[in-house]
């Protein structure tokens, strides 16, 4: 969602975006032709594994409503949501707000689609609000938060479903480093992030979707190994039951989707001591 390259403030229908692929998945409406094709071409692929995006993508939702609810649970008033995606049901304010009415929430991101449907949504929830942020910047993201957050105070800050679309691994660390280093004691850190095992079968799988995913505004899909999402972790109390499939995170529902086994999103709450 927030390549450098890509124009500020210009909606290209004919350029599919992972932020209506994801809408696509979820079964919203805020998606055009091209990022429907392009969807489509995922979905097909994933099906010969036995896997389904749209599970995933509705797990991946899941983990988010859990892990907030977790956050407000313990006492944190305030969230970030970096990369936020569309709008869609359960989204962070709405779920903090359930549990912390008065709940501080600022969502971040740079597709231009967006931003003015999070603004829409959000004209008439005071505490809420969004910026046009870059992932790719996290001290600017965090300085203009700093308007709205205490960072004196616990905050949660969300990178959910984004940090797989960043090729350099060294980057994605760096950005890591630099959203914990204002982070008061109390508050979490939730990343979910796209992995796969080991196998041949999936990696042929993996570099097909790259290829699809290349004609999107966010470039190739990254997933990683396990064991360097942990790190993101590295130093932080990594909460119950760890890094795990966000659909197994906290989940009391009996029912897991077939297909989930197969790769998937990882998903982890680290809450700094």
């Amino acid at each position: 969602m927030t390549e450098p390259e890509r124009p500020q403030g210009k909606i290209d229908p004919t350029v599919p975006t992972v932020a209506r692929m994801y809408d696509y998945f979820l079964g919203g409406k805020d998606n055009f032709p091209a990022d429907r094709e392009v969807a489509e071409r995922i979905l097909e692929l994933s099906s010969r594994g036995g896997a389904d995006v749209r599970e995933m993508a509705r797990a991946n939702r899941g983990f988010l409503v859990r892990a907030v609810e977790t956050a407000a649970r313990a006492g944190v008033r305030q969230f970030l949501d970096i990369g936020t995606g569309l709008p869609t049901q359960d989204n962070v304010h709405q779920v903090a707000h359930r549990i912390i009415p008065d709940a501080k929430v600022v969502y971040s991101d740079n597709d231009p689609i967006v931003l003015v449907h999070a603004r829409a949504l959000l004209a008439d929830n005071p505490g809420t609000v969004i910026l046009d942020g870059d992932a790719h910047d996290p001290k600017a993201i965090l300085k203009a938060a700093a308007a709205h957050l205490d960072f004196s105070r616990p905050v949660a800050v969300l990178v959910v479903a984004l940090f797989h679309f960043f090729a350099d691994d060294d980057e994605v660390a760096a950005i890591v480093r630099a959203l914990r280093e204002p982070l008061a004691p109390g508050s979490h850190l939730i990343i979910s992030h796209a992995y796969v095992e080991k196998d041949q079968s999936t990696v042929d799988r993996r570099i097909e979707s790259e290829d699809i995913y290349r004609r999107t505004t966010s470039g190739a899909l990254h997933p990683r190994d396990r064991e360097i999402v942990r790190t993101y972790f590295d130093g932080l109390e990594l909460l119950e039951p760890g890094l795990v499939p966000v659909q197994h995170w906290r989940n009391d529902d009996p029912f897991i989707a077939p297909g989930l086994d197969k790769g998937g999103i990882l998903g982890g709450v680290g809450r700094v001591p």
